[in-house]
Formats: structure tokens, C-alpha cells, sequence
């Protein structure tokens, strides 16, 4: 497949998007190959607070507008192998950054001018090894004043930069785990005491007085009669009503910690390379 063709402009500060449509950042800087001067990767900042810098490779890439889109996921590009900006690119580190995106060696592309890979495709590149100190690759910073790499030039100014790493720490919220409500039914007996009464018979024998002499005599003489008596009682019986209890919900409250985070920073250190006569105060006998 042949390269696409790109312009520094058409690069610097353009939003990086994963093939997914994942934004993955915006491109820092553009990587020139210097035997045709066209751009072959890019570095862009990943991880938290941008404090990773993955280079990526343009051999499949498309740029429309202001977007490059690249056939990585952003877990690709973030996991890529770590390139000092500071460092050399060499040919080791060409190696394996091709090897890591599926592009085949960094040898196979200058040995043929074409890397081979798997389904991610080809990269066509005529460049040799990358010697940032020797400008065999060119590290393009389009829209600054200065261009070079902290080698006296024509296109740098009469002082070095110096830097060093900061440790920027700050919180991300993830998921710690998950509490429900569930609700089931459970069984419990109960008995309860009902106090009942029941109808008896008793039989009550009245001698004859002047009171009731009168309802002795409305009857015959001699007769067989029958009286009958309905008896009660009174029977325990039980009725379920379902009524609510409570309202049961789940809140969270936040609970104050502390974690340790560390990290090993780095920083750069300037030291006076000078012969004796270059010196002040150097002995001159």
C-alpha cells in the first residue's frame, strides 16, 4: 500500500482518533524521514495527565480536516513501547515499534522500502536508520519559532533547555464494587391464645308455687311432650392481612483515605564540557 501523503501542517495539533472513533489525543510532534522529507510517525500524549508519549506510525493513517485517523485502538497506542523525545530513535527502537503495531521490522523497511505486516497492511519508507543527533531523522516543530535538537546551528538559539519531570497526582473514580437490595419471603409460625366460651346443658327442676301454678296447669292432664335447646360455642379462627412495615433504601456516604503514590522523576543536568584554555581561571603556566 502506498503512503499517504502528508504535510507537517497537515499534522501538528491534529486530534488523534482511534479506528474505533475513540479519541486518543492530539498530535505533539511530526517525525520526518529525512531521505524524503515526508512525515513517517507522530507522538501524542497518553495516559494520565498526558504523562506518556506514544509515537505512531503514518504508514496507514488518514488526516481530513483537522482529525488523523490511525488503525489503532487507544489501548494499542497507550501500551505502545516508551520513546524518550530526548533519545535517539534508533534502530532497535524502529524494530520495535513496527513489531508492536504489526508492520513487520524496521530492517525490512530499509532493506525493501516496504514493511509487510499482517491485517493492519504496509508502510512504504526509503529512510535508513534514525540518528536524531545526527538530523537523519528531523523532529518537525511546525508553528515554533526554533527548529533543532540542542545542537549549535543555524536553526538554534545560544542557550539549552533544561528539564526535569514533575509528579502531577489527582483522583479518577472507578467502579469498587456493587451492593443490591433483594427482598424474599421467609416463614415464621405464630400462635396466639383466643379465649372462647361454649354453650351446656343443665337441666333446672322448679318445685310448684302460687307464681308459676298457673303455667303448671295450662298443659293436659298427661302428655309426652318434647322440649329441644340450640347450644353455642364460640371457635378460634384466623385471618392473614398483609400490611407494610418499612421503607428500606441504600445510600452511600463518602468515606475520606489516603493513598501513596509513587514515581521516579527525572530530570536533565547541564555540566560544562571545556578544555583548560576555554576555562576561566584555569591555570595557564
Amino acid at each position: 500500500m502506498a503512503r499517504n501523503s502528508f504535510t507537517p501542517e497537515d499534522l501538528y495539533e491534529a486530534t488523534v482518533v482511534a479506528d474505533d472513533g475513540d479519541k486518543i489525543g492530539k498530535v505533539e510532534d511530526v517525525y520526518l524521514d529525512n531521505a524524503t522529507g515526508q512525515p513517517e510517525w507522530v507522538s501524542v500524549k497518553t495516559g494520565l495527565f498526558g504523562s506518556n508519549l506514544s509515537l505512531i506510525p503514518l504508514a496507514e493513517a488518514q488526516a481530513n480536516a483537522g482529525t488523523l485517523t490511525v488503525p489503532f485502538g487507544k489501548a494499542k497506542v497507550k501500551d505502545a513501547p516508551h520513546h524518550d523525545p530526548g533519545r535517539e530513535l534508533s534502530e532497535s527502537d524502529e524494530d520495535e515499534l513496527y513489531r508492536y503495531y504489526g508492520l513487520g521490522t524496521g530492517q525490512a523497511v530499509r532493506d525493501t522500502g516496504t514493511a509487510t505486516g499482517d491485517a493492519t497492511g504496509t508502510a512504504t519508507t526509503g529512510g535508513a536508520g534514525y540518528d536524531l543527533a545526527d538530523d537523519t531523522r528531523e523532529r518537525s516543530t511546525v508553528g515554533h519559532d526554533t527548529v533543532g535538537h540542542d545542537t549549535s546551528g543555524p536553526t538554534t538559539d545560544d542557550a539549552m533547555t533544561r528539564s526535569k519531570e514533575e509528579l502531577r497526582v489527582g483522583t479518577e473514580t472507578v467502579e469498587r464494587g456493587r451492593a443490591r437490595l433483594r427482598k424474599h419471603i421467609t416463614t415464621e409460625n405464630v400462635s396466639r391464645t383466643v379465649p372462647v366460651s361454649h354453650e351446656e346443658v343443665r337441666v333446672t327442676r322448679e318445685p310448684i308455687t302460687e307464681e308459676n301454678r298457673g303455667a303448671a296447669l295450662s298443659g293436659g292432664d298427661l302428655t309426652e311432650e318434647e322440649h329441644e335447646v340450640v347450644l353455642t360455642e364460640e371457635r378460634a379462627v384466623a385471618e392473614k392481612e398483609t400490611v407494610p412495615v418499612e421503607r428500606v433504601r441504600l445510600d452511600t456516604e463518602t468515606v475520606q483515605g489516603e493513598e501513596t503514590v509513587q514515581a521516579e522523576l527525572r530530570e536533565e543536568q547541564i555540566d560544562l564540557d571545556a578544555g583548560e584554555r576555554t576555562t576561566r581561571g584555569a591555570d595557564r603556566s
